[in-house]
């Protein structure tokens, strides 16, 4: 790591815009020990037989076939600020033409707190379905990226065997990906809905109804996902979940502060409400009637429904 070449470049941050991403980019990876993707022998075929049978083993529960993306990646922490910094800067686009009265002085903080956000989620995301969203070719493929030094690390960390840990990585990811395959719809529907979001804030305004439908569509997709999880995954892993919780409840003040400013722990609370709604669902009616959700917008659960399932049966009866 170099903190002082991370430094230089957010004090060089230029441009007619609120964020020199470039600069952040630099920033970011300065900060941030790139980490090896030398792999092991054997170590390639391990993510390969991960994901294939993630896919088998999803299908299976989801109860049809889908295809994984093209572009499956083994990246280090600098590949993986590469790949999402694009996805970055179209969702801040709207924003950005807001620089404030002091736009070169405002353009560096900016710069900066992108920076050390990129680093922060370079260093610690394990792997991520990437469904491209907002991306300038609708066609462009979607994309499955394994962060092998964070992985290998956080093995380490929580005193589990890794080959156990990537392959629960692997199948989780891959449920996303089967989502996606399901509802070729919901890319759409989830850029509308950040469209509509986004654009308000830029305007100095806060449009509730779309972060509600936001929040309440991604609930969905992470529940839905915990559920396939709980029937596909051919191992135990609730001490690998409870291990996990358990390392990022005892992050430091500074942890925890980023992980509020980035909605992770929103996101947690997504994981435990969507799986319940899940879980209601399917004892309910069958996984047959929780996949439901995907077969068009109208059958996702609204806000309110997320927590009354019984009402979301009535009106959609799968």
């Amino acid at each position: 790591m170099n903190l002082y070449r991370s430094a230089r470049a957010v004090a060089g941050a230029s441009g007619e815009h609120a964020i020199d991403w470039r600069a952040a980019t630099e920033a970011a990876k300065a900060s941030t020990d790139r980490g090896s993707v030398s792999l092991d022998p054997g170590e390639r075929e391990g993510y390969a037989d991960d994901v294939r049978d993630a896919r088998d083993g999803v299908g299976d529960v989801a109860g049809f076939t889908f295809e994984l993306p093209n572009t499956i990646e083994i990246q280090n922490r600098h590949h993986w600020i590469d790949a999402n910094v694009e996805t970055f800067e179209r969702v801040m686009s709207p924003i950005e033409s807001h620089t404030g009265v002091f736009p070169g002085v405002a353009r560096t903080i900016n710069t900066g707190t992108m920076g050390v956000l990129l680093a922060f989620l370079g260093r610690n995301v394990l792997g991520q379905y990437d469904p491209l969203l907002l991306a300038d070719t609708p066609t462009k493929d979607h994309a499955l990226y394994f962060v092998r030094p964070n992985i290998l690390n956080a093995a380490e960390m929580l005193d589990v065997e890794y080959d156990r840990f990537r392959r629960w990585i692997a199948y989780h990811e891959v449920t996303h990906a089967a989502e996606f395959a399901a509802a070729p719809w919901l890319s759409t529907h989830l850029e509308d809905r950040m469209e509509d979001g986004i654009d308000t804030l830029a305007e100095g305004s806060f449009d509730r109804d779309a972060f509600r439908d936001l929040d309440a569509a991604m609930t969905v997709v992470e529940g839905y996902a915990e559920l396939l999880m709980d029937h596909a995954f051919d191992d135990e892993y609730e001490d690998l979940r409870r291990k996990l919780d358990a390392r990022r409840q005892g992050r430091g003040p500074l942890q925890q502060l980023f992980r509020r400013l980035l909605g992770l722990g929103l996101k947690r609370r997504q994981y435990e409400r969507g799986k319940a709604f899940f879980e209601h669902v399917a004892a309910a009616r069958g996984l047959e009637a929780a996949g439901a959700v995907w077969k068009h917008p109208d059958n996702l659960p609204t806000h309110d429904e997320l927590d009354a399932p019984g009402v979301w049966l009535q009106r959609v009866d799968p």
